[in-house]
C-alpha cells in the first residue's frame, strides 16, 4: 500500500495537466514572440493560462500575472525587484517564519545594509498585527508575511495585516504558494500588492509559478533579456508548462468550494487519530490551519527514551511501511538542523530536529488517514513499547 502525504513539497500533477503539457510540447511549440502562426497560437496559449491563474486569485487584469520558473523565484522577484528601486538602503519587515524563499534574500540585503525587521510570532506560528504595527518605520518600504507556512501548517491574518501597510502607503507581499488552490484567495478583497504562486503545489507540472502585482506597482527586473513579461522577467517562456499551470488553476478554483472542507475533515481526523500519543505535540495553530495540513513534534520525554530519534528517523520509517511524509520543511529536509520555524517559535534545539509533516492531497482517502494512524502508532511504539494505544484505530 502506497501512501503520499507529502502534498506540501509537491503534488502529483493532475491527468489534465499532464495531457495539456504534452499536446502543447508536441503541437504548439512555436515560441510566443514571434509573429508568424505558430508563435501566435502559442501566444495565445500563454495569455490564456495568464487569465486562468489569474482567474484562481481574482486578479481582475490578467496583466497583473508574471509568469516565473516557481514560487521561489516569484518571491525573489518580488523583494529584490522592489529593493532594486532604491538606490540607497531602506527597512524590509518579515516574519520569522518565512521560507527560505523570502528569508534568504532578506539576508542578502541585509548585507548590503538593508534593516531587516524579523516579526515575532507566538508558540502557534502566528504574527501579532500589533507587532507589524509597532515595526514600522518612515523608511519602511515593503513588508512580506508568508500565508500558509508550509512546514506547521499555521495561516496569518494577511487581510488584516495587509491593511495596516496599506494605510501606511508600503507595499505588501505574501508568498501564498501553500494557500492558493487550497483555501480561496480573493488579492481584491485581502488588499495585497504582490503574491507568489506555485505550479506544482496545484496539480500542475514542476517549472512554472507566477508573481500577482497589483496594476500600478513599479517593481524591477532581476536580470536583462528580450523584454518578455512585460520586460519584468525576460527569457522565453516555458509555454508547456505554463500551460499546465493554467489547467491546474482553473480545475483548482471549480473544485475548492468541495475540496477544501473535505481536506479540512481528514485533516481533523488524523489530529484525533493520533490524540492519545503523549509523545506527539501538534505544532502550528489548530484554528488558523491550512486545510490539508497536519503537523507534530516528537516530545523531550520520546527523546529521553528514544535517544537519537529525529523526525527524519520517523520519515525514514514510515516511508518503509509505504507512506510518504516529510520531516519539516522539505527545502531543509535533507539536513539535520533544527528547524528555524520550530527555533522561531521557542522551541529548543534538540525539539526543533524532531518535527514531523504530513500533508493531503486530492486522492487522500479515509483509508489512508486510518492507515496512517495506525502505521505511526505502531512506529512509535517499537521505538518506545505502550507508547500509543495503536489498537484503538478505526
Amino acid at each position: 500500500m502506497q501512501i503520499y502525504l507529502d502534498n506540501s513539497a509537491t503534488t502529483k500533477p493532475r491527468d489534465e495537466a499532464i495531457a495539456t503539457m504534452l499536446q502543447v510540447m508536441s503541437l504548439q511549440y512555436g515560441n510566443p514572440s514571434s509573429l508568424h502562426s505558430w508563435g501566435q497560437e502559442a501566444a495565445m496559449i500563454l495569455e490564456t493560462a495568464r487569465l486562468q491563474v489569474a482567474n484562481l486569485i481574482n486578479g481582475v487584469d490578467s496583466e497583473s500575472i508574471i509568469f516565473t520558473s516557481g514560487g521561489t523565484e516569484a518571491d525573489n522577484l518580488a523583494i529584490m525587484g522592489i529593493a532594486q528601486k532604491y538606490s540607497h538602503p531602506k527597512h524590509l519587515i518579515i516574519s520569522s517564519v518565512e521560507h527560505s524563499a523570502i528569508a534568504e534574500p532578506a539576508k542578502s540585503l541585509e548585507k548590503l545594509g538593508w534593516e531587516i525587521t524579523r516579526l515575532p510570532v507566538n508558540t502557534k506560528g502566528r504574527v501579532n498585527p500589533l507587532d507589524l504595527k509597532a515595526a514600522i518605520q518612515p523608511n519602511t518600504v515593503l513588508i512580506s508575511i508568508i500565508y500558509g507556512q508550509s512546514e506547521i501548517g499555521t495561516l496569518q491574518p494577511i487581510e488584516t495585516l495587509a491593511r495596516i501597510a496599506q494605510s501606511h502607503n508600503i507595499l505588501f507581499h505574501t508568498d501564498a504558494v501553500q494557500a492558493a488552490g487550497r483555501i480561496p484567495l480573493d488579492v481584491q478583497q485581502l488588499g495585497v500588492d504582490l503574491l507568489s504562486l506555485s505550479s506544482h503545489k496545484i496539480y500542475g507540472v514542476q517549472g512554472a509559478g507566477a508573481l500577482y502585482i497589483r496594476p500600478g506597482v513599479e517593481i524591477l527586473p532581476l536580470f536583462g533579456g528580450g523584454g518578455q513579461e512585460r520586460k519584468i522577467r525576460s527569457g522565453t517562456q516555458a509555454v508547456p508548462t505554463i500551460a499546465a499551470f493554467g489547467i491546474a488553476a482553473e480545475l483548482a478554483a471549480k473544485e475548492i468550494s468541495q475540496e477544501t472542507p473535505r481536506l479540512m475533515g481528514l485533516r481533523d481526523r488524523l489530529f484525533d487519530l493520533l490524540a492519545d500519543c503523549p509523545y506527539l505535540i501538534p505544532t502550528g495553530d489548530r484554528l488558523y490551519r491550512l486545510p490539508h495540513h497536519v503537523s507534530f513534534i516528537l516530545s523531550n520525554d520520546f527523546a529521553l527514551k528514544a535517544q537519537e530519534v529525529t523526525g527524519k528517523t520517523i520519515v525514514r520509517q514510515l516511508n518503509l511501511a509505504g507512506i510518504g511524509i516529510s520531516a519539516g520543511s522539505a527545502c531543509h529536509s535533507g539536513k539535520l538542523n533544527p528547524s528555524p520555524i520550530l527555533l522561531a517559535m521557542d522551541y529548543d534545539k534538540n525539539a526543533a530536529k524532531r518535527g514531523i509533516r504530513l500533508t493531503l492531497g486530492k486522492d487522500t482517502t479515509t483509508a489512508d488517514i486510518d492507515w496512517t494512524a495506525m502505521v505511526i502508532k505502531q512506529v512509535l511504539t517499537r521505538l518506545i513499547p505502550s507508547c500509543c494505544h495503536y489498537a484503538d484505530v478505526k
